[in-house]
């Protein structure tokens, strides 16, 4: 009897400690943060913004001991612009307007609004507003697709595409592409009001061409088991312009941005799909660029060629050569500077290649000059130029050819970006301007031939002010030097 006392009394003590083991163990284990605050990653700058925009995840946030943004918790007001909820006063920026240009407006607040409109977060706005619902979902499961006036953007969801019969050829962009049917979804169309929006018809404009056959679908493409393939990933649809100028194809990534935040949606865990209906490859010397907008390669639509392929959501993006659009040969009121959307556009870009300021440097300038081996973007005596600024003991003076086979785009940026100085050829270089820190000096370069007609030099220099150097505020200065022409 007596020994069973005592095994009852040593099994006791076992347990008892085998509870306190266990409780120490459970207190050594590490708390999971209640989101991955990683997949956000965007500029520290844009946090606040981010959080404006996604309250269920600063509610998270508020939460959560291992949220690294609480500092931003206490002020949500802040926003881009083109929030309904947004008050001015809490704009990322509003633009300056220096004086104001005949027959654009009668006093600066005017311009500023203009300028703010065409430059600005108030072209997201104004895009924003222009959304309409062109097929309306009647029950779960359905498809929906809404666009901006004129189809240069879009957002669908179970979208349905048969690609099985298509046939490619030299054309880029095919306007009869797809046939009725092969586009469309399970959803109420309104096929007039949809029809209505081709005023502005062509590749680089609109997504006319490629929806116009869009056709309401007497099955649900996904549920009814329709699709060879389904994309599960939101995806974006680009019309690409050239790759082989930074110009032409930084419209593409400018309004790719836009797009994101018309979606207020800047994950990389998305596709990117290029629309091309030729069976070409595509040229891309600023491919790097990618890494900021996606973690995956860029998909060519010939992939999904002989299939029918279903979206569960996807987006057609801003286009780069749209009538008024950003930025190719848009007017802008002159006089105005400061444009906040470049200015993040440019952050963003910079913080997810992972581009850092070095400076500036205590008594030192770093002046930058981009050489061109173009036979028309030659400075002739650039080494009398260089010659010169060394013998400002100031100046650190680095002489730079861009040339995409010495030096990955990255490292293209990595001086861009630490340049206080930045003298450049007039031409689709100096889209380099974008990544300058806020107070560089810019000048641009000309051939002289152009000074004839002052007025018209200054008002072309005046379109580059507005959306690159003086997007950030920095300051803009016009020289000349003997050039080839």
């Amino acid at each position: 009897m007596l020994m069973l006392l005592a095994f009852g009394v040593l099994l006791q003590e076992i347990l008892a400690n085998a509870q306190d083991e266990n409780l120490i163990e459970i207190k050594n284990i590490p708390e999971v943060p209640l989101y991955s605050y990683r997949s956000i990653n965007v500029p520290e700058e844009h946090i606040p913004y981010f959080l404006h925009n996604n309250r269920h995840i600063a509610t998270v946030c508020k939460q959560d001991s291992h949220c690294p943004y609480k500092k931003y918790l206490k002020n949500l007001k802040s926003c881009w612009g083109y929030e309904r909820s947004c008050k001015p006063e809490y704009r990322f920026g509003y633009p300056v307007c220096d004086y104001v240009e005949t027959g654009w407006a009668n006093d600066i607040e005017t311009a500023q609004q203009i300028f703010w409109k065409q430059a600005d977060f108030g072209y997201v706005k104004e895009r924003l507003d222009e959304m309409k619902t062109h097929c309306k979902p009647i029950a779960k499961g359905d498809s929906s697709l809404a666009c901006s006036q004129y189809l240069q953007h879009c957002r669908a969801t179970n979208l349905y595409i048969d690609l099985r019969t298509t046939k490619r050829n030299h054309d880029r962009f095919k306007e009869d592409f797809l046939q009725k049917g092969e586009i469309g979804g399970h959803c109420n169309f309104d096929s007039q009001a949809f029809m209505a929006e081709g005023q502005r018809k062509s590749p680089l404009q609109s997504w006319f061409a490629e929806l116009q056959t869009y056709t309401p679908l007497s099955f649900r493409p996904i549920e009814d088991g329709k699709c060879d393939i389904i994309i599960e990933k939101p995806t974006y649809f680009m019309k690409l312009d050239a790759g082989v100028n930074m110009y032409h194809h930084f419209c593409d990534f400018v309004n790719l941005y836009i797009t994101q935040h018309i979606n207020n949606s800047f994950s990389t865990d998305v596709n990117i799909v290029m629309w091309d209906t030729s069976s070409y490859g595509y040229g891309d010397l600023f491919s790097e660029t990618w890494k900021a907008f996606t973690d995956y390669h860029i998909i060519h639509l010939k992939t999904y060629d002989s299939k029918r392929v279903c979206f569960k959501e996807a987006m057609f993006s801003l286009l780069p050569r749209m009538r008024y659009g950003l930025f190719y040969n848009t007017p802008l009121i002159s006089g105005c500077h400061g444009t906040g959307l470049f200015r993040a556009f440019s952050q963003h870009v910079l913080h997810r290649l992972n581009i850092t300021q070095e400076g500036p440097k205590d008594g030192k300038i770093r002046v930058t000059i981009l050489a061109r081996s173009t036979d028309y973007r030659k400075i002739l005596n650039q080494n009398e130029l260089v010659n010169a600024l060394k013998t400002v003991s100031a100046f650190e003076v680095k002489v730079v050819d861009y040339k995409y086979k010495d030096l990955e785009f990255s490292a293209q940026l990595k001086i861009t970006h630490n340049s206080d100085i930045f003298i450049g050829m007039h031409g689709a270089g100096l889209t380099h301007l974008l990544f300058l820190p806020d107070w560089a000096v810019v000048f641009e370069l000309d051939t002289t031939q152009h000074w004839e007609n002052t007025q018209s030099l200054l008002t072309t220099h005046l379109m580059w002010k507005n959306y690159v150097p003086c997007a950030f505020g920095c300051r803009s200065c016009i020289t000349t030097f003997q050039v080839a022409i």
